[in-house]
């Protein structure tokens, strides 16, 4: 899909594929029209939106029996687009299975936020059933997404276990083939923006939304890694400081996790401007990385019953919460026994820096910074005027002293 060539017509944003998608120009609506005709669109984009009127009743979107009922939904039309492409049968089976594999099996918190916020700010007798499912589809866009750098994540980390099953790339016949299974996920989620949100002046900010928050996690997930390079042998630990944590954590978890569910919910119930946006992004950045360094915690000393994998920070040495604490509190002897022995895959390693963290009472400082944490983002949420306050307690609630 090209840009006009004629001098006197704004550019079109470029409407491309996955963390690519940002375009440039500015929007002239005659255009996006145009563009959106039947005869101007690929497959995927031929799609108009009676299926929303038509299709299978999806009831109770807003709980996840209900939620998971409309993923039923976006899998068949998904394998319908395939088709359209002319995909086989392997083919469309393939990724069926990838999706059902590693999209829903999640708590669905993201998705569900984006309903539920939609419902505090509009009120729930005003959305019809109809329009609830079509907000429905943002909170999948954002489980999809979920899904994509989970699968590359657990690749990346030669992870063990996610979600209480064999991370995607350890099952015998996928292997490799992971890498591309997570860029198509990754792109699963214009196809639903489109279908659903093609015709509405909410697109453009939605689709910026969802493209600026893939771009802002790559970016956290590149530092994260190079924090220390998995390659080398001996773990930098200079570089494993608070402020490059909070850089981390801002853009690897709290804008995907938080700031992308509450913002796709007030834009799509018709709150996007600029004030009421940036109220959200700061109180949702504190709130990510309260959510972060409770992973990290959790990482250590989770039970993986629980959580659903096995912790493996320490070994692959990340710059968690725990390690970067243990860092600024510890004498210079036990800094050595971090030196000695973070970052290297062996139990009793693995033992040592455990012990030490034990040693140093980092589970009771962990209690304490979120007791505090909790404090400071309650009072901060009572201040907000433009957003209902219950927009982020909603989500507060659902992450205070979680287990998992």
């Amino acid at each position: 899909m090209g840009n006009s060539s004629s001098s006197n017509q704004t550019p079109l944003l470029v409407l491309g594929s996955g963390a690519l998608s940002f375009g440039v120009g500015f929007l002239c609506k005659e255009l996006v029209n145009k563009y959106l005709k039947k005869d101007a669109c690929t497959p995927y984009l031929l799609r108009n939106f009676e299926s929303l009127s038509t299709s299978k009743e999806c009831k109770n979107i807003d709980k996840k029996e209900g939620f998971l009922q409309l993923f039923d939904q976006l899998v068949d039309e998904i394998q319908e687009d395939m088709i359209e492409y002319g995909m086989p049968v392997d083919a469309t089976n393939h990724m069926k299975r990838v999706m059902e594999y590693n999209v829903p099996g999640g708590k669905l918190n993201r998705g569900l936020t984006v309903v539920h916020t939609a419902q505090r700010i509009l009120g729930k007798e005003n959305i019809s059933s109809t329009e609830l499912r079509r907000i429905g589809t943002l909170g999948w866009c954002i489980e999809w997404i979920q899904a994509s750098f989970l699968v590359a994540d657990d690749l990346m980390d030669s992870s063990i276990t996610r979600r209480g099953q064999p991370c995607w790339y350890r099952n015998k016949e996928i292997g490799m083939i992971a890498v591309n299974d997570a860029l198509i996920l990754l792109t699963h989620f214009e196809i639903i923006l489109r279908r659903y949100y093609g015709d509405s002046e909410a697109f453009l900010p939605l689709h910026s939304v969802l493209t600026e928050t893939v771009y802002q996690t790559e970016l956290g997930q590149t530092l994260d890694l190079t924090t220390q390079p998995p390659q080398d042998d001996v773990v930098n630990l200079d570089l494993f400081t608070e402020s490059r944590y909070n850089l981390i954590v801002k853009y690897k978890t709290a804008f995907y996790s938080f700031y992308a569910p509450i913002a796709l919910g007030m834009i799509a119930s018709g709150v996007y401007d600029k004030a009421s946006l940036d109220a959200a992004r700061v109180i949702c950045i504190k709130m990510g990385t309260y959510f972060q360094i409770q992973d990290d915690y959790l990482d250590c000393y989770g039970d993986p019953s629980v959580i659903g994998k096995i912790g493996t920070d320490i070994q692959d040495k990340k710059c968690s919460w725990l390690v970067v604490q243990a860092l600024r509190i510890a004498s210079a002897e036990q800094k050595e026994v971090i030196r000695q022995n973070y970052g290297v895959d062996d139990p009793a390693s693995i033992k040592k820096v455990k012990d030490l963290y034990k040693e140093l009472k980092l589970e009771s400082l962990f209690k304490a910074y979120e007791e505090s944490s909790y404090k400071e983002l309650v009072n901060e949420i009572n201040q907000v005027k433009k957003v209902p306050a219950a927009v982020f307690m909603d989500l507060l609630n659902k992450i205070y002293k979680r287990q998992k």
